[in-house]
């Protein structure tokens, strides 16, 4: 199944997307030309074998609820976040806001 909600941040509507798959809830918010994931997304893999797309996007681990995905600091963003002043360590919530900024401009 696969659950759509939004989210308002800062006065910004982003998008919940939950996938759920056997053992398995895949967790994703996006908003503008960015977004989160849960620990599923391979940040390696956008930084590296997909790096000409310049992918805004940052990760992080052991969330279960698109709620824990706003409230977790990020693990790991890909070089592009970091461009975008998206670093590791900065909570789900503030990263969505960020980019929503960024998307507005």
């Amino acid at each position: 199944m696969i659950k759509l909600v939004p989210i308002v941040i800062d006065g910004y509507t982003a998008l919940g997307v939950e996938v759920l798959l056997p053992k398995t809830t895949l967790l994703a918010v996006t908003i503008g030309d960015g977004y989160i994931m849960c620990g599923a997304l391979d940040v390696a893999l956008l930084n590296d074998k997909l790096k000409d797309r310049g992918i805004l996007a940052g990760r992080a681990v052991g969330v279960k609820t698109l709620d824990q995905l706003l409230d977790a600091p990020l693990e790991s963003v890909t070089h592009e976040a970091e461009r975008a002043g998206i670093v590791p360590g900065m909570q789900g919530r503030e990263a969505i806001a960020r980019m929503a900024s960024l998307s507005a401009q």
